[in-house]
């Protein structure tokens, strides 16, 4: 049993914190007074030279000015081992694009006390919310993923840097319908926030540090910049974005790509979807951040496993626990978090969450009949024998769902000997999509 502590005995008082960041925001001032507690008794500060001198330091304390972040992490590292206090004093949000990241990479749990991030308080100052945005860094790495998410997506928050800022994204942005937002230095008596364009902007000398924010027109808050009945793009100039994503999950594809080769994934007698057959499959099932996809009958995972690439979280189903473990590791190597369950379905699915999506790659009859019941979007299944296809799209349309399938016949390229090619023929598949209605 579990000890139950008698409430007339008063709880001890937490330990202080041994590390802990504060945010300062663009004017040097703190997160809240929690910045002067925090430096009380501290041994040892560490920030940048402007956060040092605007600090009320307690006398002889050590401090560390930013430079190499390498040597101060060390610092910073000893005095947690020995016990000393440690601050870190960083701007703007430290979990935000900030040292959080790498103080935990390196084996420390800090607590943090944010300030107002450049990015809050860029769209703070242009009125707009940022549910939607995409928040990414040019600062000390390569300018184009910054430019080309500009390219690509809605709504997009740049921290910039010299050399990577509104000047160089506003001519990488010549000829794509976009208004720029820049921020130069947010929070101080220099301020200055400008709506321009990116041919101006690429025309301007701006100061440093500066945020820019890249918005796609209509400028409204609407959740797809569209009439959500009709589909009709509503409102003078609401062309200029039409048919782009306006939602809090902007897209992220991976960037080794998905439909990979089935030497990509451990698997068992070939017991594997096909990459022709599960790029398609893939594409029906629709994954993204924030819908949950079934893959039954999993086998090495691999359709899960991309869904789960492509944002979407997985639940993997099989009844074979060496099956299992193959799914695991594979997921473990392609760096996505697939919760795996062994059993045989229809019995193993009592119980899971409710899918938005579903893979059926194996399981027969009953199991399409199960998944039909928990009234999925969308039901996706391979079958390889065709007598199996017509009593599947009876079973679907019966269930209330618009059915679809074509037959995939690929030939690959294969070496023969002497240097020439022949084409190699795998199994023809049925892919059926079924759409609730």
């Amino acid at each position: 049993m579990g000890r139950v502590r008698d409430a007339s005995v008063p709880a001890e008082p937490p330990a202080p914190a041994t590390l802990t960041v504060v945010g300062i925001d663009a004017a040097d001032g703190p997160s809240r007074p929690g910045l002067a507690e925090a430096l009380d008794g501290a041994g040892l500060v560490v920030g940048a030279a402007r956060h040092l001198a605007a600090a009320p330091l307690p006398a002889g304390c050590a401090t560390v000015t930013l430079g190499p972040l390498a040597p101060a992490l060390e610092r910073i590292a000893r005095a947690v081992t020995d016990g000393v206090p440690a601050v870190v004093l960083a701007s703007g949000d430290p979990g935000l694009f900030g040292i959080v990241r790498r103080l935990r990479a390196a084996g420390l749990t800090p607590r943090v006390l944010p300030a107002v991030s450049s990015v809050a308080a860029a769209f703070a100052r242009a009125g707009r919310s940022w549910d939607d945005a995409a928040v990414v860094s040019a600062h000390g790495r390569d300018l184009g993923p910054a430019l080309n998410a500009c390219r690509a997506l809605p709504a997009v928050a740049v921290l910039t840097a010299p050399g990577a800022g509104a000047a160089e994204i506003g001519a990488g942005l010549v000829g794509w319908s976009r208004r720029l937002v820049v921020a130069e230095n947010l929070g101080t008596d220099a301020e200055r926030v400008v709506e321009t364009t990116p041919a101006d902007a690429a025309a301007r000398v701006w100061s440093d540090p500066h945020v820019l924010l890249c918005l796609v027109e209509p400028a409204d808050d609407s959740p797809t910049g569209a009439d959500a009945t009709s589909g009709a793009t509503s409102g003078a100039g609401a062309s200029a974005g039409a048919g782009m994503r306006r939602d809090n999950q902007p897209a992220a594809a991976p960037g080794g790509g998905w439909a990979l080769p089935e030497s990509a994934y451990a698997h068992r007698a070939s017991m594997i979807t096909k990459s022709e057959v599960r790029a398609l499959a893939v594409a029906r099932l629709r994954p993204r951040l924030g819908r949950l996809v079934w893959d039954i009958g999993a086998g090495s995972g691999s359709v899960g496993i991309e869904c789960g690439l492509l944002g979407a979280a997985v639940v993997a189903v099989d009844r074979d626990p060496d099956a299992a473990a193959l799914i695991r590791s594979n997921a473990q190597t392609h760096r996505v978090d697939v919760r795996v369950v062994t059993g045989a379905a229809p019995a193993a699915l009592a119980g899971l969450p409710e899918p938005d999506a579903v893979f059926v790659g194996g399981g027969g009859p009953e199991v399409l009949a199960a998944v039909a019941e928990r009234r999925p979007g969308r039901v996706v299944a391979t079958l390889a024998a065709v007598d199996r296809v017509g009593p599947a799209v009876t079973l679907l349309r019966a269930a209330g769902y618009a059915v679809d399938g074509v037959q995939l016949s690929a030939a690959r390229l294969a070496d023969l000997p002497g240097g020439s090619i022949r084409l190699a023929a795998t199994n023809p598949v049925v892919v059926l999509t079924g759409e609730r209605q």
